[in-house]
């Protein structure tokens, strides 16, 4: 088994706080409806949604994606900071035996956010990812992370 390190930053001039509250927080909430063409739903399966919990994203049918099954490791609300593992679902496929996700907030020019992805890919045997396997993976993150952002920016109010 191995590993591969990817790490990815963004900036927006949504503040961390109102970032992290819809983009982990409300996360099983917001994205459904923000993205309902994409994404059915999010279900816990075990735990009670906070450190250890099991969350479940269920996708439309039809779509390239069944479901992605997560385990929460850390949400931590004062230094605004995640970290998650996706462990079960069809983007591992027979390369991965897991995917680890550290995700910071942190304060940027004039009241805006510069959110930090660090993923950690746990391979297969001597599978090592590449830049563009990795991409593939990312683009979804960024695609959910920019409806979110556009939603915030149409609603300032929301997760102030």
């Amino acid at each position: 088994m191995g590993v591969n390190t990817y790490t990815y930053e963004s900036t927006t001039t949504i503040s961390p706080t109102r970032l992290f509250k819809a983009l982990v927080l409300d996360f099983d909430n917001l994205v459904p409806k923000l993205l309902s063409q994409h994404v059915k739903n999010n279900e816990t399966i075990e735990g009670d949604d906070g450190v250890g919990s099991i969350k479940q994203m269920n996708f439309v049918e039809g779509g390239p994606i069944k479901y992605l099954k997560h385990k929460i490791h850390v949400i931590d609300d004062k230094n605004l900071e995640t970290k998650y593992s996706l462990i079960e679902g069809d983007v591992l496929g027979d390369k991965l035996e897991s995917i680890n996700y550290d995700i910071k907030f942190e304060a940027y020019d004039n009241g805006g956010c510069v959110y930090k992805t660090t993923t950690e890919y746990h391979t297969k045997g001597d599978h090592v990812v590449s830049e563009e396997e990795h991409n593939v993976g990312k683009e979804r993150i960024v695609n959910i992370s920019k409806a979110v952002e556009a939603y915030l920016l149409a609603n300032p109010s929301a997760y102030a």
